[in-house]
Parts: C-alpha cells; structure tokens; sequence
C-alpha cells in the first residue's frame, strides 16, 4: 500500500481499532454537535418572558408553544421542557450546548427554576439536567409523576461491553440537597448530590392487558461525587445476569420496579410502567437499551444548584 494512501485510511482505522482497544458504535446525535433551538414564549402572568430551550436534533431553530417530537432521528430526549400547568405556560432549560476544545459538548446543570407571579416569587422549582435514549411527551401539565410523562429506552438487540464517553463534573462544595417541587415548602436535605451516567439493557414482554415486563440484561452505572477534569475515552463497563453477588454492586444499580419503575408506550399506544421482574440469564439478548445523564442521582425535584456535568462522543464499546 502506498504511504500516502495509508495516511489517509488512518482516521478510519483509528475509529475501528480506538486506542482503547476496543470497537466503538457511537450512538446517532451523540457528539452533540447538531442542536435545535426553541422558542417558548411564557404566560403573561409570571412576566412574559421568551425562553429558549435546546433540543439533540438536526441544526434548525423554531418558534411557538408547541410540542417537540423527536427530529432527524436523533434517539435523544432532555429534561428542557414546554409546561402548561393550569393554563400558564413555562419553559425550562437545565441542558445546552458548551464548547469543549473547540467542539460543542452537551452540558447539564441543576438549577431552581423561579415562577414569578404579579412580581413576587411564590414558586422555586429543582430541576436536574438529564439527556435520555426516549422521548418527553409535551406540553408537561403537572409535577406529579414525572415519569409518567417520558418513555425511556429504544430498541436495542446488541450486547456492548462498555459505553464508552468523554466527560466533566463540577461539584459544588456543598454536602447538602434541596427539595423543592414549587407546590411545598423548600426543604434543605442531608448529603451531597451525585452526577450520574448508566447503561441498561433490558429483554421486555407486554401482556394481554397491555402491561410491560422486562428482565434486566445487562447493567453499567455509574455516579460521580466529586469533581472530576475533563477525562476522554471513559469506559464504563456493562455487566450482563445477576450482578447482586459482585463486590462492586450498589442498591442502586438493582432492579427498577413499583415508584422506581420507568415507563414505555404499550401496543394499545398507552404510556405505561415498565416493571423489571427479574434478572436475566448472563446470556441473554436484549430488545432495548437505557441511556441516561444527569447532574442528579435522587428523586425528582431533588438537587445541589450548580452541579453540572458534560459528556461528548457518547457510544457503544465492543471488545
């Protein structure tokens, strides 16, 4: 082969033997590149304000209180979100796009929304800024069950060892968290909040009711409570079967049921939880994949303001 050919195959033999030594699927939209910008104009009543809040979609921008679908095929959803709540409109934005070396990363921050009415602030709402493999079905009407209102996970049928991504974290100084869900009293709480990044992959079956089951197949998770630099080529490996016996194995990477459940849509079109029953065999194929980021690892309404986390080149690893 002649040298000057070889140079110019270097880029694509870098991209299918990485340095990590590993093959690497990256995930549609997940260099965070490509974002759409909407423009939500708020109720009159708590001032009017024109909000702008960013989607993981092909470059574009668009005007109007309406509901966002996925565009482009890009598998990615955020917590920035279109409310109307009792006929008052909202926008939220907790995620964006940030430069990182000269390239757009995607950054998610927490932050305490305020809703102003007549001048005064009676309302403070704590939002985690999240980017998910699903879809967010708009316009948000209450802060009651907020999983209700997303469909987590895509179809998925491989098994990748790792998922494989370039991250930060910021982490406030700052060993307590605020619940905050703008309809109660703010409440100060013990411990410091996690950043948080996981994997899961699940094996679903719907019944005749139309009730979703899944077992879980494999799981990578991972959270973060310190600062951390700007690190690349991350990898955080996913174990498959039942990884409850493992020395690295936390309460929380165990099964997601009952309040933890997420949901998915039914074949009747219904938006409905998803109930984990089990462990898969160590063997076993998936029919979906969970990705998830987030600048908080609790319940929802729940954070520590400013914690922020970027990620970049978001994708699958394969030994």
């Amino acid at each position: 082969m002649k040298l000057k050919k070889l140079i110019l195959l270097l880029p694509l033999i870098a991209a299918i033997f990485p340095v990590y030594g590993i093959r690497l699927e990256p995930i549609p939209y997940a260099d965070f590149s490509s974002w759409k910008k909407r423009g939500i104009t708020e109720s009159k009543l708590i001032g009017g304000n024109h909000k702008t809040i960013y989607e993981v979609a092909p470059e574009g921008s668009d005007e109007g209180n309406k509901p966002y679908y996925n565009e482009g095929g890009s598998p990615w959803a955020t917590s920035n979100v279109y409310a109307k709540v009792a006929g008052v409109v909202k926008g939220s934005n907790t995620v964006s796009p940030a430069i990182h070396g000269g390239n757009r990363c995607a950054k998610m921050e927490a932050k305490m929304e305020q809703v102003k009415v007549l001048g005064l602030v009676n309302m403070d709402v704590m939002v985690a800024g999240t980017i998910f493999l699903g879809q967010v079905y708009e316009p948000i009407t209450s802060p009651k069950g907020p999983f209700s209102k997303m469909e987590m996970g895509i179809p998925y049928t491989k098994r990748p060892s790792a998922l494989v991504y370039d991250f930060k974290v910021d982490m406030p100084d700052d060993d307590t968290r605020i619940k905050s869900t703008g309809f109660s009293p703010k409440k100060t709480l013990k411990g410091r909040d996690n950043a948080e990044v996981y994997v899961l992959l699940q094996k679903r079956w719907e019944d005749a009711d139309g009730n979703i089951y899944a077992q879980r197949v494999g799981t990578g998770r991972e959270r973060y409570d310190r600062s951390i630099p700007w690190t690349a080529g991350h990898k955080l490996p996913i174990h498959y079967g039942d990884i409850t016996g493992k020395a690295f194995f936390k309460p929380w990477m165990g099964l997601l049921n009952g309040d933890k459940a997420y949901y998915a849509k039914n074949s009747k079109g219904k938006l409905v939880p998803v109930e984990e029953v089990s462990w898969a065999p160590s063997d076993a194929t998936p029919t979906h994949v969970l990705v998830m980021v987030s600048s908080s690892c609790g319940e929802p309404f729940v954070g520590t303001e400013g914690l922020t986390i970027y990620v970049d080149n978001i994708a699958f690893g394969f030994e």
